[in-house]
């Protein structure tokens, strides 16, 4: 996301060296030259380049290995590699190379080819550097360039600022690898609700940990708050045990290693509404606006949003909007993966397994289970038809 993206040409072959070297130029490319001998990696990470273009047919070996030690190295495994071999030498060279590189052309290159082939790779490698290997979903590189995207455009916003409360003392009883199971399904939870209820073109993104955005519209924030919230409050006990989940409560240690009773895992939205009375000139106002909020809802228990109204004529906060069980009866919901442990249908570690690839690749939990051959057809028709006697179901 520089503004001057910098290229590392390694080849001895003049004449390749002149051609690329003149067309990246033009177009506007910081330019890098490495010829013949041996090249270190340290030098590489002075350079600093967004991508490196490698002349095989005319590298040394050595220079060939660099390619395999960028990608062992974990500050230089994100940088893209584009490949140049010969066509005769091809089943060889591929061979040698696939361990190191992103992609290849046969020599000579078409420079228009490769400048395609080079401004595809760095964006790739880009969003995969600021994309959260977890979720993957854009993170803070990502989310910061769609904001200041977003106030040039000088149009009418809605920015959400996500935080799950008491994560970190669910994080410290029942492990790290629950709690990334949490943050899987709020990601997944918050993806739907946003592509169900928000505009084709919104955006959401994970800042990192407990925290994740959205950015829709003054229109349709309030039915993502409140739907998603509702799903939040439905599935997110599911990731306890039963007496906590009962209770409503977990034990575990505050700030000061005191033994507290710590209120199961909830939800607070900060929302910043940009609208056209109400201007924000860069990014850091936005996130100061949804922090005032978020400290202020943070303080509150439960699941909560609330939206900045101030305008130029207003300096007035909407007070905070609370999820509210409307009866007892959302209190009997079970999800279908609950329900079919309990009937010994599948083991916790299946539906685990089951899960991970439904919130990665979104397909019905059901489908998924009988795709991966873990339950048959009649199986899953009783869990669903189990599903329907309960009082409510989603």
């Amino acid at each position: 996301m520089e503004n001057v993206k910098r290229i590392l040409i390694i080849s001895s072959d003049k004449n390749l060296i002149d051609v690329l070297t003149f067309c990246f130029d033009g177009w506007g490319y910081e330019v890098c030259l490495q010829h013949s001998g041996a090249l270190d990696i340290n030098i590489i990470k002075r350079i600093s380049p967004n991508i490196i273009v490698v002349d095989v047919h005319a590298a040394h070996k050595t220079q060939i290995e660099i390619c395999r030690a960028l990608k062992d190295d974990f500050m230089t495994a994100f940088l893209p590699v584009i490949a140049i071999i010969n066509k005769r030498q091809l089943r060889q060279q591929l061979l040698d190379i696939r361990q190191g590189v992103d992609d290849y052309l046969i020599k000579p290159p078409d420079p228009l080819d490769l400048r395609i082939r080079v401004e595809m790779a760095i964006k790739r490698s880009q969003y995969n550097f600021y994309t959260s290997p977890l979720t993957g979903l854009p993170g803070g590189r990502i989310i910061e360039e769609t904001l200041k995207d977003k106030i040039k455009q000088d149009s009418c916003f809605s920015f959400a600022h996500i935080d799950i409360d008491n994560f970190k003392y669910f994080n410290d009883v029942y492990s790290y690898l629950k709690g990334d199971r949490v943050i899987m399904q709020t990601a997944y939870m918050l993806y739907t609700i946003v592509k169900k209820f928000g505009n084709c073109n919104d955006f959401i993104g994970h800042i990192g940990g407990d925290d994740f955005v959205f950015i829709s519209t003054p229109d349709k924030y309030e039915k993502i708050c409140q739907k998603f919230i509702y799903l939040f409050e439905k599935i997110i006990p599911f990731h306890y045990v039963s007496e906590d989940r009962e209770r409503r409560f977990i034990i575990a240690k505050d700030r000061t290693r005191k033994i507290k009773e710590i209120p199961l895992m909830s939800l607070s939205v900060a929302v910043v509404n940009k609208t056209n009375s109400c201007s924000f000139k860069n990014v850091i106002e936005v996130n100061e606006s949804a922090a005032e909020i978020k400290r202020y809802l943070k303080s509150i228990p439960g699941s909560k949003f609330m939206a900045d109204r101030r305008s130029s004529k207003s300096s007035q906060l909407q007070g905070p909007q609370f999820h509210e069980e409307k009866n007892e009866q959302f209190n009997f919901y079970k999800p279908l993966g609950q329900i079919l442990i309990e009937k010994n249908m599948i083991t916790p570690e299946q539906l685990d397994e089951a899960l991970k690839l439904h919130w990665t690749r979104g397909i019905i939990l059901g489908e998924m289970l009988r795709e991966l051959k873990l339950i048959n057809e009649e199986d899953l028709q009783e869990a669903l038809k189990a599903q329907e006697l309960l009082p409510t179901h989603i």
